[in-house]
């Protein structure tokens, strides 16, 4: 039996455990944050449960998943590669706006830039804007400026944690905001679009001005259809980022779409919420990274 070595969070773990044994493919977890690496010594030392043949989704923290692919010897469904292309927001809006899918009117900031920068790029957006971190998920740091007092404020903030903390990735995105679009999480698997939820708020907090539709934060995510027309459009993101497991979320009003952002290393929600043939799909691709 193929064994796959996943470094992902418990949700994922627990939900791909049973549908890939039924074809064949063992799953079983790896540790690779919080801990302690002998980088001097062979994998068995590290990783104790046995050899793996391939690799789910890079790990989130790149040193520590540097070293354990090294120390593994193996390939990964979406690798360090696909997992940047991904995670730093500017970059994959660049890229997909290069490619002529729609996406948010958007500035990226390379802090630390100065005031008058900061009010010229402000003023390219009819307020409100969304001000967020570029390589953050979750909705983590993620915040609404109405003005542009309220918005020199967030960049304030921005620049005391920049001062005071080793941050890796100072730069943060300014960015239309849309009200009343729908929000949307689709799955692409290897170039096939595989399912898409919508995520939606609570009435109550919607009547407290709540604005986030991550589940993270209090968002409940409904399976639904998509329609061919989206389908194809998130198998075009797929394939412009060249990423073969992605969840792609997009904004949807009645007269616009846009893809608002994209996730390598999505959390695998319940079987009822894909299309069918999604854990057929799944198994396809990880034998497929193995013979590569």
């Amino acid at each position: 039996m193929l064994r796959l070595a996943v470094a992902t969070e418990a949700e994922t773990y627990e939900r791909m455990q049973d549908p890939l044994a039924e074809r064949g493919i063992e799953v079983a977890p790896i540790q690779t944050s919080n801990r302690t690496f002998a980088v001097s010594e062979n994998g068995q030392r590290n990783f104790p449960d046995g050899d793996f043949d391939v690799g789910f989704v890079f790990p989130s923290r790149l040193a520590e998943g540097g070293v354990s692919e090294a120390l593994l010897g193996i390939n990964w469904v979406n690798g360090r590669e696909e997992l940047l292309r991904s995670r730093f927001k500017g970059e994959t809006l660049a890229r997909l706006a290069r490619a002529n899918i729609p996406v948010p009117d958007s500035i990226t900031v390379s802090n630390p830039t100065d005031t008058q920068s900061l009010i010229a790029a402000f003023e390219q957006f009819d307020p409100p804007v969304v001000v967020k971190p570029n390589s953050t998920t979750q909705g983590i740091g993620v915040a609404k400026a109405h003005d542009l007092d309220s918005f020199l404020g967030i960049c304030d903030y921005l620049d005391l944690v920049h001062d005071y903390r080793a941050t890796g990735d100072r730069s943060f995105l300014i960015q239309e905001y849309i009200p009343e679009a729908r929000d949307y999480r689709a799955m692409v698997v290897d170039g096939e679009y595989a399912g898409a939820v919508q995520r939606r708020l609570p009435a109550s907090a919607l009547a407290d001005g709540r604005w986030k539709h991550n589940v993270h934060r209090g968002a409940v995510a409904e399976g639904v259809s998509l329609d061919a027309e989206l389908q194809t459009l998130v198998e075009n993101v797929a394939t412009a980022l060249d990423i073969p497991w992605l969840g792609v979320d997009l904004l949807i009003r009645d007269d616009r779409v846009v893809v608002n952002e994209t996730n390598a290393r999505p959390t695998i929600d319940s079987a009822t919420k894909y299309e069918d043939g999604f854990w057929d799909a799944v198994a396809s691709l990880i034998n497929k990274q193995l013979r590569e």
